[in-house]
């Protein structure tokens, strides 16, 4: 009798974040879809969260309760350090219970916001290095990467893909920072990011009243303050974000125009109350999305989105409706670009209103051409992802998949 492949998912899932908790969401699907009779576990960062969400079970992905808060008192700088020494046995447990563990897309492998080595880099080493060790296979499924000027954090990421047993990314952009930093991707794929897997809310049409009037826009904000690079200057980068943000929606406002601000993480909220208190008219109001779903159904109902975080892109470009991306990493731009809305971008870390403006007016004129490339690519991207999906079962799964040599493992 045939026993059923015991599959693990590992990363910051069920913390907040709409974008990873897509992904896990994406890979589920295609677990229940093909392989239904998996048993399926969670190691994460919010595991009530996933459990309640996803239907799972799931353990802490770190044993010190107060990973997340800052340590500056002793007691806390010493729960840290332990809780390191505990992870690594914790991680090499649950690692030992499976055949097979994904980690679902996500930013696992870039530094584009702040982070420290001690961190994801360190978790994702650790089940890198004991997946190797004791034989479970790790799949980096449609990660993204960027290149790491950090020592530790990069030496960190570098070993942690270099150990994994398959490997893909969600940009190409991404493959050519892991093999300017080391690794060899000679035979790693990119893929769109899992979440254009996802289903998608009823298409929108405009209507006539719309074609005469101009409708909603929807906002997605962030708390941005830069990346591990900005340091230094975090504050005047979220400064200048901020303030330009709240001109430019209170200019939306001011023309008329039916604002709906949008987030992507539990930290953004600052955000969105401190431009509500700053624009103080009823057509400016804020949902409240708890999964990637909400979001596209607050986009496929708008005219325009300008978004800052990658998975609100996603969404927005996913639903087909016309996007300017205000960007802080190169993933952004790549996205917008295979997309075919390259010409929309706008730097986070240098937000001009006035020019942001501007570009929004450029975008809605070019809205029916835009359209019709968006619906053109978003098929494109979901048969890309079907084929992943059927290579992940030849290079996970070989009892049921078929016949493909899987990704190269790399010697250590």
């Amino acid at each position: 009798m045939k026993t059923a492949p015991r599959v693990g998912v590992f990363g910051l899932l069920g913390s907040g974040n709409l974008g990873n908790d897509g992904s896990l969401e994406a890979v589920l699907g295609y677990l229940r879809a093909e392989h239904p009779e998996a048993a399926v576990d969670a190691l994460c960062g919010g595991p009530e969260a996933v459990t309640a969400r996803f239907g799972i079970p799931a353990t802490r992905l770190h044993w010190y309760r107060g990973e997340y808060r800052t340590a500056s008192r002793a007691g806390a700088i010493a729960g840290k350090g332990l809780g390191k020494l505990v992870d690594a046995f914790r991680t090499a447990a649950w690692v030992r219970r499976h055949d097979v563990v994904i980690v679902p897309g996500m930013g696992v492998l870039e530094a584009t916001l702040p982070l420290r080595p001690w961190g994801l880099p360190y978790s994702l080493f650790l089940l890198c290095a004991t997946g190797r060790l004791l034989g479970t296979r790790v799949a980096l499924v449609s990660v993204g990467a960027a290149e790491i000027g950090e020592r530790p954090t990069r030496a960190l990421v570098r070993w942690s893909a270099r150990l994994a047993a398959y490997r893909s990314y969600r940009d190409a952009q991404s493959r050519d920072a892991m093999r300017a930093m080391g690794v060899d991707t000679a035979r790693d794929e990119v893929y769109p990011d899992l979440a254009f897997a996802l289903p998608t809310p009823g298409a929108n049409a405009p209507s006539e009243q719309a074609l005469s009037s101009p409708g909603p826009v929807c906002v997605g904000v962030m708390d941005f303050h830069g990346g591990n690079d900005d340091r230094a200057r975090a504050e005047e980068i979220h400064r200048r974000y901020l303030d330009g943000t709240i001109r430019f929606v209170r200019a939306l406002a001011d023309d008329g125009r039916p604002v709906r601000l949008l987030t992507g993480d539990d930290c953004d909220a600052s955000v969105v109350a401190a431009i509500l208190d700053a624009v103080d008219s009823p057509l400016v109001t804020a949902a409240e999305p708890s999964s990637l779903a909400d979001l596209m159904k607050e986009m496929a109902a708008a005219d325009t989105v300008v978004a800052i975080r990658y998975h609100n892109l996603i969404c927005a470009l996913k639903t087909g409706t016309p996007t300017l991306a205000v960007t802080y990493a190169a993933k952004s731009e790549a996205l917008m670009d295979r997309m075919g809305l390259g010409a929309y971008c706008h730097p986070a870390r240098e937000l001009d209103a006035d020019r942001l403006l501007r570009q929004f007016r450029e975008l809605e004129k070019r809205s029916a051409e835009l359209r019709r490339t968006l619906a053109e690519r978003n098929l494109a991207a979901v048969r890309q992802l079907e084929f992943q999906f059927t290579e992940l079962t030849a290079a996970l799964f070989p009892a049921t998949g078929h016949a493909r040599t899987p990704a190269r493992q790399e010697a250590p």
